[in-house]
C-alpha cells in the first residue's frame, strides 16, 4: 500500500505534521521524504518520527539540500521573515542549510546512513530530465 502525506497539499492522501506522525510504530517498509526536513523547525523530532514509523529492516531516502562544502548545518531560529529566510537560507520557507553533519543528525535519530553517489553514474540527459544536481548525494537510511 502507498500513502502520500503532506501538511498543506490538497492532493496528498493524508494531512500530517511530520513531527507528530499519526501512525503506529513500525508501520512502513519504505519512506521517501524529499526536500522536506529543511522546512521543519524541529527537524530532529521529525527524523525521530520517521525512524519510529519505519519497520525494522525498512529503508528511507531522506533527501534535503546539503552544502557539501560546509561541515556544519547553519540554522538561526531568529530568522523568521520570508525575505530574511530567502536571503540567508536561499528560499523563503527554509529554516536551515544542512552541512555534511546531516548524516550525523540522521544517525542520532537511529538510522544507519549510507551515502550514495548514484547520480554521478547517470548521463547528463537523465540528470537534466529528472532535475537532479550532478553532485547530489542520496541519503539511504535504514533501521
Amino acid at each position: 500500500m502507498y500513502i502520500s502525506a503532506d501538511l498543506e497539499s490538497p492532493i496528498a492522501m493524508v494531512k500530517l505534521d511530520i513531527t507528530n506522525i499519526p501512525f503506529k510504530d513500525d508501520s512502513f517498509d519504505a519512506i521517501l521524504c524529499s526536500h522536506v526536513l529543511e522546512h521543519i523547525a524541529d527537524d530532529r523530532k521529525a527524523m525521530h518520527e520517521l525512524f519510529r514509523v519505519l519497520k525494522p529492516r525498512g529503508w528511507a531516502i531522506l533527501q534535503s539540500p546539503v552544502n557539501q562544502k560546509s561541515s556544519r548545518t547553519f540554522e538561526d531560529p531568529s530568522v523568521v521573515s520570508p525575505e530574511d529566510r530567502e536571503r540567508i537560507f536561499g528560499q523563503h520557507d527554509h529554516v536551515r542549510i544542512y552541512g555534511r553533519d546531516y548524516t550525523d543528525r540522521l544517525q542520532s535519530a537511529g538510522f544507519t546512513v549510507k551515502l550514495d553517489g548514484y547520480v554521478k553514474e547517470l548521463g547528463s540527459d537523465i540528470i537534466k530530465r529528472c532535475s537532479l544536481k550532478e553532485d547530489e548525494v542520496i541519503y539511504f537510511c535504514s533501521k
